[in-house]
């Protein structure tokens, strides 16, 4: 069997500390450890003993991240190395080789690759641009079969930032649950919403074989932290605990304490804030660059995230024209091929150096277009 790499990954790995300018990350310009500590947390954070942390996370920490889902409870709740680690251990514990799983596209292609390293089938089912990436329920029905061991979905969606309609949720989860099958669902975005403040609902409790996964990462901007979670039926969770001591041990103890302070209510509410305003400004600045080179670049407005999944108006591929981008002008973004959407580039918006670096790139676009 062929290793599927992480493309998309060994792209961001590569470059990434490489260039002047990166765009291809998928959050909005990171906190400071000073925008998260309060009154006291100083001190805290100083008394914490660097001793093996509890292995499934912080008993304070799963109480706080359950309380995110209603109905959850923290023994429903195992912490992780990030949402990475995550989807890898739920992966191992649910699919086995022979398997089918059936993925949305375009989406973080991570789900994609390990199960196809597992020796799964993988079918996928779209979502369709010319309909402002809206999913095609149809297709999804029609790919689901006796055989379909898992559905994986994003919402809020990486790339595209659609975010599904409670009508559309509903008819997923009855599919998966018509097929028996587990629904997983990267909601990594939820509370990155551009349009509302309201927060996406969430998956959980629709179906008893709905398992969530979300992470400080996007909604917080405190990727650097590495803490995510899976919420999922108690059985699963000690399945996944048990390959979480094989990977990881255990997530750090600083990153864990500093995700309960995260997490206080007044704390959250304030890290979330920060992410939108940075989004919503961010995406105002995109949509002028987008307005002003009309000829060169279009995109679906996102509901949500800090992300533009852009289309070029080229006859090339993602990756030479992303690679074109870096070379001539030192600034990083996505290919849209390593998301399952050719002619795309995934460009985040929420940094203060976004509009400098459009600049650049409408200038490389121009030049390939007319053969420079």
């Amino acid at each position: 069997m062929t290793f599927q790499p992480f493309a998309l990954e060994q792209w961001q790995s590569e470059w990434e500390h490489t260039v002047e300018i990166n765009l291809a990350d998928s959050s909005v310009r990171c906190a400071t450890l000073r925008e998260v500590l309060g009154a006291g947390a100083v001190d805290r954070l100083l008394d914490q003993v660097l001793f093996y942390p509890q292995v499934n996370g912080t008993d304070a920490l799963r109480t706080r991240i359950a309380s995110l889902y209603a109905g959850a409870q923290a023994d429903q709740v195992l912490v992780t190395t990030g949402a990475s680690e995550a989807n890898q251990i739920l992966c191992q514990a649910l699919l086995s080789p022979g398997d089918e799983i059936v993925v949305m596209e375009p989406g973080y292609r991570q789900v994609w690759g390990i199960a196809r390293n597992l020796g799964c089938t993988v079918k996928s089912f779209p979502l369709l641009p010319d309909q402002g990436w809206r999913p095609d329920l149809d297709a999804l029905e029609a790919a689901v079969g006796p055989r379909t061991r898992m559905i994986a979905i994003v919402n809020p969606n990486n790339p595209t930032g659609s975010i599904l309609t409670v009508e559309e949720a509903a008819r997923i989860t009855a599919i998966a649950a018509k097929a028996g099958a587990w629904l997983h669902v990267d909601e990594v975005y939820r509370g990155t919403e551009r349009l509302t403040d309201v927060e996406t609902p969430s998956f959980w409790g629709g179906y008893e074989r709905v398992v969530v996964v979300g992470s400080l990462s996007k909604a917080y901007g405190l990727a650097g932290l590495r803490i995510g979670w899976l919420v999922g039926p108690k059985d699963l969770v000690e399945d996944a605990w048990r390959r979480h001591e094989y990977v990881v041990i255990a997530a750090a103890g600083p990153s864990m304490l500093l995700a309960e302070m995260a997490l206080e209510p007044a704390t959250r509410a304030r890290l979330v804030g920060r992410q939108r305003e940075l989004s919503r400004s961010g995406w105002a600045g995109l949509e002028r660059w987008l307005s002003a080179h009309a000829d060169l670049v279009s995109a679906v407005p996102p509901a949500a995230t800090a992300l533009g999944f852009v289309r070029y108006h080229l006859d090339l591929d993602s990756v030479a024209v992303a690679d074109a981008i870096r070379r001539r002008t030192s600034v990083l973004v996505a290919p849209g091929v390593y998301l399952g959407a050719e002619h795309h580039l995934r460009i985040t918006h929420g940094y203060e150096h976004a509009p400098a670096a459009l600049d650049r790139i409408s200038t490389v676009l121009r030049d390939l277009k007319t053969g420079r």
